[in-house]
């Protein structure tokens, strides 16, 4: 698959993190939408047998990478810093990739240090909503209460990076683009019909993913689904967390429930224990067959991430 670097710039509040596997969903509704359910249903064909047409990571910083979620011990330790304040230390510079993993934490800044003089890269504020019910000219009870939504703000004119592997003879770069620029515009996640999630796509260029020598294990850029897949467990690092995903788009107004099923995910920045593969990315493919969803029993889900390829020594520093 073909590595792709697309450079966002984001233009309104987020009601829903930027992460790979919500961005894969999507991508898939902007392909429907401008090509036709025939086409998505022929690039779908084998997502779940290792055949994803593409594999999408999470929003970072421009330059910027998340540091693997491993225990301290694992990382040099910095003199004289409040440990507070090291757990603050969570991106990790591009360009530092090919120091060792040891000394990623030493080299790491903080959402502070990235925001500069905004102090933090985004902040939450809760929005007010409600719906005047007109026979009485205001609001009441049920549907017509007033409730609120939290939305993110972050930093005017900063610019974030996407990492997208992409199988071009199935779906054309330019085709992917301009996919891409569909979510842009008419915005992402939650709420994106008031205004919410919208970004511009400055850039959509060719890439490699980064990469240390010798590596034995992969640091993933979204969130994956390791189950099952041969990882050395007492080398293997990472977080889980319970995916309870629900449909967009026009699949909120068809008969059934919008929820699918809830699934199990290791989330982005985990370490696994195995030969990186030349392909660039692990996990797998998750549903079909009605497993993640009565409403569309062809939903799927990606729990493919694409990966860096890293050396890691999992010992402890003293």
């Amino acid at each position: 698959m073909q590595v792709f670097r697309v450079i966002i710039n984001l233009q309104s509040p987020f009601a829903t993190p930027l992460k790979g596997d919500t961005l894969f969903g999507q991508l898939c509704w902007a392909i429907r939408n401008r090509f036709g359910e025939a086409s998505l249903t022929e690039l779908l064909t084998g997502y779940t047998e290792s055949r994803p047409f593409a594999v999408v990571s999470d929003a970072f910083p421009q330059g910027y990478l998340p540091l693997p979620k491993l225990p301290f011990s694992h990382y040099r330790p910095i003199d004289g810093t409040d440990r507070k304040a090291v757990k603050k230390r969570c991106w990790l510079p591009e360009k530092e990739i090919e120091k060792p993993v040891s000394e990623w934490l030493g080299l790491a800044k903080t959402a502070a240090d990235i925001a500069g003089d905004f102090g933090k890269l985004s902040e939450k504020h809760p929005q007010p909503h409600n719906t005047i019910d007109r026979r009485t000219n205001t609001t009441g009870e049920g549907g017509f209460a007033p409730y609120s939504i939290e939305q993110e703000w972050f930093i005017p004119g900063l610019r974030w990076h996407v990492y997208v592997l992409l199988d071009t003879e199935r779906l054309s770069a330019e085709d992917c683009q301009d996919c891409l620029t569909d979510i842009g515009q008419f915005g992402f996640g939650r709420d994106a019909s008031i205004g919410l999630g919208k970004f511009k796509l400055e850039a959509f260029q060719a890439a490699e993913l980064p990469s240390q020598a010798d590596a034995d294990s992969s640091l993933t850029l979204a969130p994956c689904a390791p189950q099952g897949l041969g990882f050395a467990p007492e080398r293997s690092y990472y977080q889980l967390f319970t995916r309870f995903g629900r449909h967009g788009d026009i699949a909120v107004h068809q008969e059934g429930k919008p929820f699918k099923n809830p699934i199990l995910l290791a989330q982005t920045a985990a370490i696994m224990a195995a030969t990186p593969p030349a392909s660039g990315y692990i996990g797998q493919g998750i549903g079909g067959n009605g497993e993640l969803s009565k409403t569309l029993p062809a939903t799927v889900h990606q729990g493919y991430a694409p990966v860096i390829a890293v050396n890691f020594q999992a010992k402890e520093c003293s």
